[in-house]
């Protein structure tokens, strides 16, 4: 039985996969996971490879969803970037850490989404 945090968290993917798409991303990976961790969208933008945390909240009651990319996940997901770009050589790109923050309405079901390019640097 999935956890309702999970299904909150997989519904939020989905509507930044789809959001990235209209926007122009190109889609390379979801949940890429090794022993180091997991990047929940890896994305091609322009010239660049980005590396997207999603998070999901039904509302801002503990403050905006980009507000638990604390430092120690800011780090596990870099150590997991490195990682897919030595599996995939990937050397020649320039690379980014993107979040994107999900706020379900569950009132109307409207969604409202907030991409923040370059949010961290390592």
């Amino acid at each position: 039985m999935r956890s309702f945090n999970k299904d909150i968290g997989s519904l939020g993917e989905d509507i930044a996969e789809i959001y990235l798409k209209q926007i122009g991303y190109t889609l390379l990976e979801r949940n890429f996971h090794c022993k180091l961790g997991e990047i929940d969208i890896i994305a091609k933008d322009g010239n660049y490879i980005c590396f997207i945390e999603v998070k999901t909240r039904c509302n801002d009651l503990y403050g905006s969803p980009g507000e638990a990319v604390n430092h120690t996940k800011r780090m596990r997901i870099c150590n997991t970037a490195k990682m897919y770009i030595t599996k995939k050589k990937l050397f020649r790109f320039n690379f980014r850490f993107d979040v994107i923050e999900v706020l379900l309405n569950t009132h109307d079901g409207i969604s409202s989404i907030k991409l923040i390019k370059d949010a961290f640097e390592v």
